[in-house]
């Protein structure tokens, strides 16, 4: 009994401590980029507003809206190349990842024979320990290449080319996750399904992936917050170019890239500094808001096909 009181206090203190340690990462992160939300100006160039909105730069034939460049004799801090840099690279990362890491998952649990699942899994997974570093370095050398011949693009660093190696990353997470879902489907389903005479194609496709929908849900929510919050494989690849564009074979510059990438040499209490936590604040309530949205989403699911109201 005294073990047991033991082993749940040391629980709870573990939870707390986590818990309490986010907290206070998120309000020294908010402190620093509360200069920007006030109603004075940290600096005549840098208030709220300016950041979101068009601003006149550049010439009347080359006109450019919207530019981040905060070394400069007019600092410009625009956010929304940052915000479209980050979008195009995870865009083209879940569309990598999502349905290889499910087909791979379905293939393993559903098809596979027992000793090929035992190197297949392993392998995939083993992809999650591998640096990001090392991810950003293949995509550099390798990668960029390839496509660049493959494709003829101009630019060998582009959304592309650093959101296929995002989806590396991405791969492991959403694999994981969604062949537990699948292994977690009641074995009855799949029986019954085999019963009244489905084909294995069709019991994994029309039976066993809907069961599981709400993991594989999850799977592919935890993916896009992974894939939208690395930071050194898109600091490597994708250019590091705020450029203002939809076309994907350009180069680009996401937030994280941006916040590590300036940190190191920008002047504390500066307008900079400020805007770069801004950005850290940013990015931490958009990953904790895709979370809070795929947990909602996730149960909502779950209850529809459990038949709960």
């Amino acid at each position: 009994m005294v073990w047991d009181k033991f082993a749940r206090g040391l629980i709870y203190l573990a939870a707390v401590v986590s818990v309490s340690i986010i907290v206070l990462i998120f309000i020294f992160v908010g402190k620093e980029a509360l200069p920007i939300l006030t109603s004075g100006e940290v600096h005549k160039e840098v208030t709220l507003s300016t950041m979101f909105r068009a601003q006149k730069y550049g010439t009347a034939e080359a006109p450019l809206p919207y530019v981040w460049q905060p070394v400069s004799e007019v600092p410009k801090y625009s956010l929304l190349p940052l915000f479209l840099g980050t979008f195009k690279v995870t865009i083209v990362a879940m569309l990598f990842a999502t349905p290889l890491a499910i087909f791979a998952a379905i293939y393993t649990t559903e098809f596979a024979p027992r000793w090929l699942r035992e190197i297949i899994k392993p392998v995939i997974e083993l992809l999650a320990g591998i640096p990001s570093v090392v991810l950003g370095f293949l995509a550099l050398i390798v990668l960029a290449t390839v496509l660049q011949d493959l494709f003829d693009l101009d630019y060998r660093l582009n959304a592309i080319n650093a959101g296929i190696a995002l989806g590396l990353a991405a791969i492991p997470v959403i694999y994981t996750i969604s062949e537990d879902a699948l292994n977690a489907v009641p074995k009855a389903y799949r029986n019954a399904s085999l019963a009244l005479g489905g084909s294995p194609w069709q019991t994994a496709w029309k039976v066993m992936l809907p069961a599981a929908m709400p993991g594989i849900f999850a799977a592919v929510v935890l993916g896009f917050g992974r894939a939208m919050g690395e930071t050194m494989v898109v600091l490597m690849a994708s250019g590091n170019a705020a450029i203002t564009s939809w076309v994907f074979a350009e180069p680009v510059r996401t937030l994280s890239a941006t916040i590590a990438a300036e940190l190191g040499e920008v002047v504390q209490g500066s307008a900079h500094w400020h805007v770069l936590f801004f950005l850290g604040t940013v990015l931490f309530v958009i990953t904790y808001s895709l979370n809070a949205l795929g947990v909602v989403l996730v149960r909502r699911l779950r209850r529809r096909l459990t038949g709960g109201a």
